[in-house]
């Protein structure tokens, strides 16, 4: 099945309205909406985190984010999908990533939920830069400089 027409899938430069996305994905024959809400915290590694940056390749996140959108269609019983993420700069208790499954019954729901945040986080290029009162870093530790061809093939994307 192809991603619904319904599904909201986006990476925004503006502040996401949690409310609005969870009326978006709720129809009538649903049972259960499991939501995923991440927001920026105070604090990293025994740190104070003042702000977040967020940057990505972004033609190649939205469309990894859309894979991710019709994926869950197609391996989960659930209705309508969610999945918008933030970019630039976030204050703390601000919303970087918004995910919400609409489903007939909340097993689907949460098992679909899941696996996007964990899939997105793995897979979708999009790049966190941490700043704190003593400087900044790219989350877990600084971006590596560009890999030599044998080691191309093992590198590893950040966590966002």
């Amino acid at each position: 099945m192809a991603t619904p027409s319904t599904d909201i899938t986006a990476l925004v430069h503006e502040p996401i309205d949690p409310l609005t996305l969870a009326a978006d994905v709720r129809g009538n024959g649903d049972g259960a909406i499991v939501i995923f809400d991440g927001f920026v915290r105070d604090h990293s590694k025994n740190r104070r985190t003042l702000y977040l940056e967020y940057e990505a390749y972004e033609p190649m996140a939205l469309a990894k984010i859309r894979e991710i959108a019709a994926h869950l269609h197609n391996h989960f019983p659930i209705h309508r999908v969610a999945l918008v993420h933030r970019l630039g700069r976030l204050e703390i208790g601000e919303t970087s990533v918004y995910i919400a499954v609409s489903a007939a019954h909340r097993a689907a729901a949460f098992d679909a939920c899941r696996y996007a945040i964990d899939t997105l986080k793995r897979t979708v290029p999009i790049w966190k830069k941490e700043y704190f009162e003593d400087g900044s870093v790219w989350a877990d530790g600084e971006l590596p400089t560009v890999p030599s061809a044998s080691s191309a093939t093992s590198a590893v994307k950040p966590a966002s």
